[in-house]
């Protein structure tokens, strides 16, 4: 269903040489892009808040990424290509807006895409900033703050550890909180920290259903294995796009050149990107939530935010620069939960 827009939002259909989409635009268009960039189980609408904090002198621009929103439903995501297919798509948004650099912005698995972005198209980029970004591994089936496969076959990472039942009530458009794993449920507790809950709250539910679901989007297809939790990655859907599989030399993004500026902020409490993720197979059967669990020499809990860490370290040492920015009282979506206090050092970073 179409999702209402804030006043002083603008929602355009546009087509590029790669996706048809729904694209949020605010701000003159003769202002200075800034481009925003989705996590998971949501879509634009997350941003439009924070698209019109921005000064008068930008131009806010937010697409529903390939596989969420108004996206064209035909077009899958190639899991195969990590986060490139998403990486390309938004280059293919600048080349039709006529952008030739912007500033990037980036959620969750948008945090994922941005890390893919730099890599492949740094000299388009002014700055970056990220929210509680993905780890540039992948999400689960790694170790140690270098990315180590738990196993050869990634197996613990990929469609096959989302929840189905919380794909099936996506799918079914289910708005109560019966249910654990009800839509609502998970956003109130899980993307910030309760008691937080926001003004837009029945927009941004229909948001994160908005996401397209199946064995070719989300959740995703899933390969048999022998090793635990006994499911791998399959090839198709965001969820197997994030498997550490199809995460690629993570060392090129220290070689790019030119080297934009990044802030990272992201909440003290956020239980989804976490060295102790609540969505992490290695965490959940660390404390006995998930049987079988080989132990911590196999499969420990993935340090996500040791690993987007020690990445940044070494983009600084190789002539980047970062900073780091981590707000109390604070989950998964800071953006949201503490617009006042995100606007602030954003705004500062992108006026630099």
């Amino acid at each position: 269903m179409p999702i209402p827009t804030l006043p002083g939002i603008t929602a355009k259909t546009i087509t590029t040489s790669r996706l048809t989409t729904r694209v949020l635009f605010s701000g003159s268009e003769s202002g200075i892009p800034v481009v925003f960039v989705h996590g998971n189980a949501s879509s634009a609408t997350y941003w439009e808040d924070t698209m019109l904090a921005l000064p008068a002198k930008y131009r806010a621009i937010a697409p529903d990424q390939r596989g969420y929103g108004d996206a064209d439903p035909n077009k899958k995501i190639d899991a195969t290509r990590g986060m490139g297919d998403f990486s390309d798509d938004l280059a293919a948004l600048f080349d039709t807006l006529n952008i030739q650099q912007a500033h990037v912005v980036g959620h969750s698995l948008g945090g994922s895409v941005v890390w893919q972005f730099m890599i492949d198209y740094a000299p388009r980029i002014l700055t970056v900033t990220v929210a509680a970004p993905g780890s540039p591994y992948g999400f689960c089936g790694s170790k140690g703050v270098d990315g180590i496969p738990c196993y050869d076959d990634f197996a613990g990472s990929g469609g096959g550890i989302v929840n189905p039942e919380f794909a099936k009530l996506m799918k079914a458009g289910e708005r109560g909180t019966e249910s654990q794993t009800a839509p609502r449920t998970v956003m109130n507790n899980f993307y910030w920290k309760p008691p937080f809950k926001s003004d837009r709250e029945e927009e941004l539910l229909t948001s994160l259903m908005s996401e397209h679901i199946g064995d070719r989007e989300y959740p995703g297809d899933l390969t048999p294995s022998a090793n635990w939790p006994n499911v791998a990655p399959g090839v198709w859907g965001p969820a197997n796009a994030l498997s550490p599989k199809y995460a690629g030399d993570v060392s090129r993004i220290y070689n790019i050149s030119p080297k934009p500026p990044v802030l990272w902020i992201r909440g003290k409490d956020d239980q989804i990107v976490s060295d102790t993720s609540l969505f992490d197979l290695g965490f959940l059967g660390s404390i006995g939530a998930i049987p079988g669990w080989p132990g911590a020499d196999v499969f420990p809990p993935q340090p996500m935010v040791g690993q987007v860490r020690a990445m940044l370290d070494k983009y600084k040492a190789a002539g980047g620069e970062y900073q780091e920015i981590v707000f109390d009282e604070c989950g998964h979506t800071p953006y949201i939960e503490k617009p006042n206090e995100f606007n602030a050092a954003f705004h500062q970073h992108i006026q630099r």
